[in-house]
């Protein structure tokens, strides 16, 4: 089995109509902070369009069958002063101005490699089991969470090959001891790596977090007893029950946090001690409030987690909202999300915006977190630098492509993220069983590499 983007539409890459740009406009008179809206450029083509064929040609028409030729001259000239004049002006005035929202691209995976074949008719797309969790490993092979097949599954970037590395595609729990791909998994759900390379995941269905040791390859579990519950909190992990864990993240210090999703709390493991405890949550489902502190606060339905300098980020299923933890203070701060469901907000703050039950979320290397956004079938991105919330993919309904433009390719409850190094953010279309990129644009002049 070989991997590759299918070829981006090439359409998508034509610089003539700048059509999918966007625009901000400002109407004099009123506060800019109240009226920056964005207006997508084909819509105001329409109203363009509209206006002159029904204001001028059919007028034009009529002098001409009147063979009034100097009426349709001065028909010809307002024509011109609002198709031309009028645009320029505004322009010039500052009405109308062009921002620098980069634009996407999303690719399929499929049996060729990274590299973009010439003839997309001879690819055929790796059909993903119900891909959940994906990360980037510390060897550069791309990493996939199958729920419904009960494996994880390493991709090589490079060859394109495709191996499994844990489980035996046999629903169940057994296999402690042995090598991974002997052993029995249910619906992994998110997959991480620790500074050694030691693979970690967690297992909603059977209730456990496991791990595979990078030499040797062999698995065990490392905190829960494979049945759902809530105890153990001060003694070793494997003691412990967990309540359909969906997400882990591990820190720099040695500590493995998962998202105990069922118990409505963040259980910690000191994986020097193999001690676990509660980390965040009280069990109850109230709102979370900004900047309050870790211990004694309510979490409602805590799904994702994601590590990055210092802090956690973490997304709340049900409570609709995403918060960093920042690890040093114990504090949670509110990033995204008023706890509305829901599918709003675009381009303006993103704790305005409402979300609709994210279950995953990933942080760029500068800062930017992008949402899989799974009820409304979107990748989201809120930018650090402004704090403003955008989609980058998906079209709000739920849809399988097709590949192209990236807010035209439907995707169908996107349940994983991951953000590289390089920008590609890699997403889990789970609905759909495909691994999609979405690639920006000015990468390689816009194809992915």
């Amino acid at each position: 089995m070989m991997l590759s983007p299918i070829t981006i539409d090439s359409l998508f890459f034509r610089d003539k109509t700048n059509i999918n740009a966007s625009f901000r406009c400002w109407l004099p008179g009123h506060s800019l902070t109240d009226t920056v809206r964005r207006v997508r450029p084909e819509k105001v083509y329409r109203v363009l369009k509209l206006f002159p064929k029904i204001l001028f040609w059919y007028p034009l028409f009529l002098e001409f069958k009147r063979k009034s030729l100097g009426g349709a001259f001065s028909m010809l000239l307002v024509f011109l002063k609002v198709n031309v004049l009028v645009p320029l002006l505004a322009a010039g005035l500052g009405l109308f101005q062009p921002t620098t929202t980069p634009e996407f691209a999303a690719v399929t995976v499929s049996d060729r490699g990274l590299e973009v074949p010439e003839d997309e008719s001879d690819v055929s797309q790796i059909h993903f089991g119900g891909p959940f969790g994906i990360v980037i490993g510390p060897d550069g092979g791309l990493f996939v969470c199958e729920t419904s097949g009960h494996l994880i599954r390493r991709v090589d970037l490079a060859s394109g090959e495709v191996t499994t590395v844990a489980g035996n595609g046999r629903r169940g729990y057994s296999g402690d001891g042995g090598v991974a791909t002997a052993a029995s998994l249910d619906e992994p759900y998110e997959v991480r790596f620790d500074q050694s390379g030691n693979m970690f995941f967690v297992e909603m269905k059977n209730h456990v977090v496991r791990r595979v040791d990078a030499k040797t390859g062999v698995i065990s579990t490392i905190a829960g007893i494979g049945e759902s519950g809530f105890s153990g909190d001060g003694g070793p992990a494997t003691h412990a029950k967990l309540h359909r864990p969906h997400s882990i993240a591990l820190d720099e210090r040695g500590y493995l946090y998962i998202c105990d999703i069922g118990n409505h709390r963040v259980r910690r493991v000191n994986l020097k001690t193999g001690i676990i405890d509660t980390f965040a949550g009280t069990g109850e489902r109230e709102k979370t409030p900004d900047g309050a502190a870790v211990s004694g606060t309510s979490l409602n339905g805590p799904r994702a987690l994601d590590y990055r300098d210092g802090d956690l980020f973490l997304a709340l299923r049900e409570g609709n909202a995403v918060y960093r933890i920042d690890l040093k203070a114990e504090t949670l701060h509110h990033l995204a999300g008023t706890g509305k469901k829901g599918y709003a907000g675009d381009g303006g703050p993103a704790k305005a915006a409402l979300l609709s039950g994210p279950k995953g979320v990933s942080v760029a290397n500068n800062g930017d977190i992008y949402l899989a956004d799974t009820e409304s079938h979107t990748i989201r991105v809120v930018r650090k630098a402004t704090g403003h919330i955008e989609t980058i993919a998906g079209t709000g309904k739920p849809g399988s492509g097709p590949d192209g433009h990236a807010l035209k390719c439907s995707l169908n409850r996107p349940h994983g993220v991951f953000v590289d190094k390089a920008g590609r953010v890699f997403v889990g279309d789970s609905s759909s069983n495909r691994v999609r990129v979405i690639v920006p644009r000015k990468q390689n002049g816009g194809r992915a590499r």
